[in-house]
């Protein structure tokens, strides 16, 4: 598996060290390179060329030969006076003017071995080389998806030219140093950087007569991911681990992973795998972990596996607190067991993403010892780290893992995105838009930041300010916390410790036993969705639980409840529903909010429980998950009350479409659904009216009188289906009204389609058919629900405004007992004026007015 060779590999000339495939993928990207297509001379063939292209002009310095598809069809032409060889496919793209004249055709392999002129004829070769080089070979990897069918071959700087040199028999021509500039040989350029050069080498070929071609082009080019510098492929001396021979192993055992998102195991990830290339292993570095390979001049070669197998090749006593990494190691003398000549390491050092790769068995000295606790811990349950790791630490934990163990090293992967500025660009202090954590927990508070990253999913990108994590603070914790403050504040005015009662949920409140419901339904959601790495969804839901459910309508509907002065059983049996409520969702918050949770927990369970016989455990973070309680869920109490309050959004939606407040009072709310929903719309009728503010609440399962509808013909589409009986089949449908239309409609909605009756026969008509447009009974507006709509009578009536103006006065009242800070148990003295119609409302509505405020 550890072999050393030649490789042409990635190298940053800055640093001049090599990279491996993974440190080479991180620091891809889009850049603007030069395109250019050059004339190669065929020898023997006067004024005639071999047309090839590149990105990387510097290369053709070191050009030893061309490569073109054994199979692929070539053509030579003609174009003004002069004669070029070219892939037939891609004539167009390199002559779009399609001035030219195709002369011959032949197949890829008829060309092989036809020789050419040296390029650029700076970089000497010997005689024997030159004979090798400057030839016509044939290579698996010619396409003709880009360039002109013909690739230009450099061994030195390209891994495929550096394999296809070896099977050909190409020369090696490498005439720039590992610092990326160019050696004393090639003069014009001598000590100018690669990249540097293109422009020059471009305007030499320019003025040769050799360029056919130039622009610039997107192109993906290599950086090095410490120092931004661009990279080169080089061909250096080096230590290869041979992954490519456990392709197949690696691509199985990443079978046995569960990806989060679960697209990359065979997308970004398994693309890695499928083109997995051998690991550079050795690194040029003077500090690190050495590469364990001794050799001798008798040509015996050891790789050494423990500190107990070094001392063996010594002589001396290896110091106990000897320092193992380069560059102490190679003061250590160890002698060959077959000559007994000293022994000379292999200067090099192992790429550190090796040591990162080896945590996973590392960490227990394994295999020296702990062998049980590994295998009890191997494969590793669940890692996570930002997606860039697919090309680092996450590949090289399940090569390693695969090639020692044929197992991944891991079970479940998440990935995370990375964290943006507020309009969506990397954060940099060069642009000067970085957010400091430090001052997010210092002025907002950690856990309003961990709830908004938790919000979202994980392995997106995510905007990040200081306004976004206040959102999420005033969206989610201040609604928690006045839930809070609402039960503490009753539970303290009553003197009630909820702690100390028990009472069957079967014994509470019908609105009771929905909320319990849907807590445990939330438990079982939070407890998938995490045990499914989706902790956004269970965020979600808690969130929706919280504002919608919890504060929106439980507190909402039990405000009287509390708020009576006696203490009533069905009092008790709320404290003890909300109690039970905020604890569970102490416990559920605990691993996203830790110290909210245990804010909760401490003053809800701990403080109450004080020196009482109940046991609590010292901290939240003490507790068992919560766990579902099959006994107290009630699918269809929950379906019922959620229907109940769906039609109450549509019902204020309406209000809001007729632009009418809610405290005005209104006649008549109508609510149209099948026949098998009546039943639980009944259930919570007094809900539903009292919400609403409404007098009379009706029920319907017909349509019929509450919307009109007429079709639009679209005769765009009519004419070229029906064709001579488009001009009937239009006037028919604007025809239909009443029941004939409500039953089309219906149709419609269901199937997306309906049988359409005309003198002249039946026409099946689809959605796109025609344009359908309703309009509502006149006198009310209408608003759709899940299952049905709604319709509200909109007349307002002297009696509905005064009283509508009673419950403006409340409104008022209770505004100015908030900016005074008054406890609502605090009486007041009221003094109103007002005009004539102000007086009679309160002379009417007295009784309520005291009662609310």
């Amino acid at each position: 598996m550890l072999v050393k060779g030649y490789k042409v590999i990635p190298s940053c000339p800055r640093c001049e060290v090599t990279l491996s495939s993974h440190e080479y993928s991180q620091g891809l990207k889009e850049t603007d390179d030069p395109s250019i297509t050059v004339k190669f001379s065929v020898e023997n063939e006067p004024n005639t060329y071999f047309l090839a292209w590149t990105t990387t002009p510097w290369t053709l310095i070191s050009n030893v030969g061309l490569a073109v598809g054994k199979d692929i069809d070539y053509v030579k032409i003609e174009r003004d006076g002069e004669f070029f060889y070219l892939a037939k496919a891609r004539l167009k793209a390199v002559f779009p003017d399609g001035n030219y004249k195709i002369l011959a055709k032949m197949k890829g392999k008829d060309l092989e071995e036809m020789r050419y002129k040296q390029l650029i004829p700076f970089a000497k070769l010997g005689d024997e080389d030159r004979k090798k080089g400057f030839r016509v070979v044939t290579g698996e990897f010619v396409s003709t998806e880009d360039g002109t069918g013909i690739v230009h071959t450099a061994p030195a700087f390209g891994p495929e030219d550096y394999e296809l040199a070896q099977q050909k028999g190409l020369p090696f021509l490498q005439p720039v140093k590992s610092n990326g500039t160019f050696s004393e040989e090639i003069t014009p350029w001598a000590g100018m950087f690669i990249k540097d050069a293109d422009k020059e080498i471009i305007r030499y070929l320019r003025k040769e007569g050799r360029l056919i071609s130039e622009k610039v082009e997107k192109h993906t080019s290599g950086f090095c991911w410490r120092c931004k510098t661009p990279t080169m492929y080089y061909a250096r001396e080096a230590w290869l681990i041979r992954m490519s021979t456990l392709r197949d192993n690696i691509l199985a055992t990443n079978e046995q992973i569960n990806w989060v998102p679960e697209h990359l195991k065979h997308g970004r990830f398994g693309d890695f795998l499928e083109n997995i290339v051998d690991w550079a292993l050795s690194r040029e570095r003077f500090w690190g972990t050495p590469l364990p390979v001794w050799k001798c001049e008798c040509g015996h070669t050891e790789c050494i596996g423990s500190i107990e197998e070094l001392k063996s090749f010594m002589k001396e006593e290896l110091p106990e607190d000897f320092e193992l990494h380069r560059p102490w190691i190679d003061e250590i003398k160890l002698y060959c067991p077959k000559c007994g000549k000293k022994m000379t390491r292999e200067p090099f050092v192992i790429d550190c993403w090796y040591e990162s790769g080896s945590a996973q068995f590392a960490q227990w000295h394994y295999p020296f010892e702990n062998q049980e606790k590994f295998k009890e811990h191997f494969p590793i349950d669940f890692i996570t780290e930002a997606i860039d790791q697919t090309r680092g630490w996450f590949y090289t934990l399940l090569a390693i893992s695969t090639a020692l163990f044929d197992k991944p090293a891991y079970l479940n992967c998440l990935t995370m995105g990375h964290v943006l500025d507020k309009n969506g660009i990397k954060m940099s202090k060069h642009i000067g838009n970085v957010v400091k954590p430090a001052e997010v927990y210092d002025s907002i508070g950690a856990d309003p930041m961990r709830w908004y990253f938790f919000s979202s999913p994980v392995w997106n990108p995510t905007r990040f300010s200081k306004d976004i994590i206040k959102d999420t603070k005033r969206g989610f914790f201040d609604t928690l916390w006045n839930v809070y403050k609402f039960f503490v504040t009753n539970i303290n005015v009553d003197n009630i410790n909820p702690q100390t009662l028990e009472i069957d949920v079967k014994e509470r409140s019908i609105l009771d036993q929905w909320l319990i419901s849907k807590l445990n339904s939330l438990i079982g959601v939070v407890r998938e969705n995490l045990d499914a790495f989706q902790a956004h969804k269970a965020a979600g839901a808690i969130y929706h639980f919280v504002v919608e459910d919890l504060s929106n309508w439980y507190v909402r509907r039990s405000r009287k409840r509390f708020w009576s002065s006696e203490i009533t059983s069905n009092k008790k049996k709320g404290f003890v529903t909300l109690n039970e409520t905020l604890v569970t969702l102490a416990k559920l918050l605990a691993p996203f909010i830790p110290f909210t949770a245990e804010e909760l927990y401490q003053n809800l369970v701990r403080r109450l429980l004080k020196g009482k016989e109940k046991k609590e455990k010292a901290s939240v973070h003490f507790e068992l998950f919560p766990e579902v309680n099959n006994s107290a869920l009630n699918k269809n109490l929950e379906e019922a009350m959620d229907l109940a309050i769906e039609i109450v959004k549509a019902g204020r939606a309406a209000r809001n479409e007729a632009k009418i407040k809610v405290r005005i009072p209104m006649q008549e709310l109508i609510v149209v659904c099948p026949q098998k929903y009546h039943k639980m719309v009944e259930q919570f009728l007094p809900e539903i009216t009292e919400e609403l503010n409404v007098k009379k609440v009706s029920l319907s399962n017909e349509l019929t009188g509450m919307v009109n509808y007429n079709f639009k013909p679209n005769f765009k589409l009519l004419g070229p289906t029906f064709k001579k009986d488009a001009p009937l089949v239009g006037e028919t449908l604007k025809g239909l009204t009443g029941s004939k239309a409500l039953k089309a409609v219906t149709e419609l909605q269901k199937t997306g389609k309906f049988t359409l009756k005309t003198t002249e026969g039946n026409f099946e008509i689809h959605n796109d058919h025609v344009e359908i447009i309703s309009s509502g009974k006149e006198g009310y507006v209408d608003a759709a629900f899940p299952g049905g709509q709604v319709f509200i009578k909109t007349e307002l009536t002297p009696e509905l405004l005064e009283e509508g103006l009673a419950r403006d006065i409340v409104r008022r009242i209770q505004d100015m007992r908030k900016d005074a800070d008054l406890e609502y148990t605090q009486n007041i003295e009221l003094y109103i004026k007002g005009d004539e119609e102000v007086k009679t409302a309160i002379e009417r509505w007295k009784e309520y007015i005291m009662t609310e405020t």
